[in-house]
């Protein structure tokens, strides 16, 4: 009987846009540095490419919606768009049936699974085997190096969809009929939740009578068990639908739990990115908007009168016999300067008034993500000083957290900047150089 800690494991996770530079740079080994030191940079030559992606994660997924592989028809706003799949059984197995060679093998036929559950290799973005995170615990149990063996599959998950004439097609011969059939782009088709049916052919409910679901992750579990059996690779079990808790040893219990909370941190991680880049944006428009201010008040200072000038227009003042206002008259050039000028400043104050408080509200962003950051900061600390064993989580996490710390520390020195330069512009104009 096999082992109950050797277990296969197949997970599946979705990305939108926006995350997928962060699964390329942990995937495909781009980080500068790693701040956990499982991941053993000097044994990168031994991470095997079953397919070496064409670019960027996102610029292949485009080139595929350009060349009619895939189809984004239907899709809503800011969806899913790749999906990852992680196969992956515990190191000791590897260990005890031949180590980096049998992993090789092991995955090599688990990519060809992978091929057959996304629908075929043209959908397939990257697949990698990693074979450079040092198993710290097991190592020093063994007491010689020993790396855990896992592969991601990054691919776009795709449904037939079938598309039909209008029934009102002019041509009757077309109306009604099948027009084409596409590989539509949809996560939630492709991975669906299934009614759960008791031994009467009843549909299971919960306390509150709505149907019990069978998420389709589940049944992807019993393929790759199935298929990795078939294909003679022993030893293993299936790993248990649900809690495993009981299936794992404390120390294994531990490592899973802290993937299911660095997990749930890289939703977050990834969500302040996007916010980090949204800002960056921002602070660009607002660099280009006040260049164009700067260029506007040069070309307006050199028409504009000063207040000497204006002082030294010869004026008539004419007062009526018989009351009434006294009347001012000047040339007719030097009125059209004076009232030009009089509009240029009444124009730059609301233009200024206006990007003084956008210029506020970036301070308070300022503000804002100074404080995000030393949350950051406190996170790697506690991260740092962490003797957590688990290798897998921390490798990644903390080399992403490392990489978004430069990047929000950043933003707000860009957002003060500005900031202090639209003050300076501003006591320029209160100075009362130009009206």
């Amino acid at each position: 009987m096999a082992d109950k800690k050797d277990m296969s494991v197949a997970r599946n996770a979705q990305y939108r846009r926006g995350g997928l530079s962060v699964r390329q740079r942990h995937n495909e080994r781009q980080n500068v540095d790693y701040m956990n030191d499982d991941i053993i940079k000097e044994r990168a030559a031994y991470n095997v490419h079953l397919k070496q992606p064409q670019g960027s994660y996102e610029s292949t997924f485009d080139k595929m919606v350009a060349d009619g592989v895939i189809s984004t028809r239907g899709l809503g706003q800011d969806p899913f768009i790749v999906d990852e799949l992680v196969f992956d059984i515990n190191t000791a197995y590897f260990e005890h049936h031949g180590g980096y060679e049998f992993a090789k093998s092991f995955y090599e036929e688990a990519y060809r699974y992978a091929i057959e559950e996304v629908g075929g290799e043209q959908f397939v973005i990257s697949a990698v085997l990693h074979a450079d995170e040092r198993n710290k615990e097991v190592s020093e149990r063994l007491g010689y190096d020993v790396y855990h063996y896992h592969i991601h599959v990054v691919y776009v998950p795709v449904v037939d969809k079938e598309i039909y004439f209008k029934k009102n097609n002019k041509d009757p011969e077309k109306a009604g009929k099948l027009r084409e059939v596409i590989k539509q782009v949809s996560h939630s088709k492709k991975w669906p939740k299934y009614k759960q049916f008791d031994e009467n052919g009843e549909v299971k409910r919960n306390e509150k009578g709505k149907a019990i679901l069978l998420n389709s992750y589940s049944l992807l579990q019993d393929r790759f068990h199935d298929h990795m059996k078939a294909a003679g690779f022993e030893g293993f079990e299936r790993g248990e639908r649900g809690s495993t808790a009981e299936h794992l040893t404390v120390e294994e219990y531990k490592t899973q739990q802290e993937k299911k909370r660095a997990a749930e941190y890289t939703a977050v991680v990834e969500a302040k990115q996007e916010a980090a880049a949204a800002l960056d944006d921002e602070a660009e428009r607002k660099k280009k908007q006040l260049a164009g201010l700067d260029k506007e008040i040069k070309a307006a200072q050199g028409k504009a009168l000063t207040a000497k000038q204006i002082e030294q227009i010869p004026v008539k003042i004419s007062r009526p016999m018989l009351g009434g206002a006294d009347t001012v008259s000047m040339p007719k050039e030097d009125w059209e300067n004076v009232k030009k000028t009089a509009l240029t400043q009444a124009r730059r104050d609301e233009e200024y008034k206006t990007a003084t408080n956008e210029n506020a509200t970036l301070k308070k962003e300022k503000s804002k993500w100074g404080k995000e950051k030393q949350g950051l900061e406190s996170r790697i600390e506690t991260l740092e000083k962490s003797n957590n064993q688990d290798f897998l989580a921390r490798a990644t996490k903390d080399a992403e957290l490392h990489n978004l710390k430069n990047a929000v520390a950043k933003i707000p020195a860009d957002v003060w900047a500005m900031y202090t330069k639209t003050k300076t512009q501003r006591r320029g104009i209160d100075g009362g150089d130009v009206l």
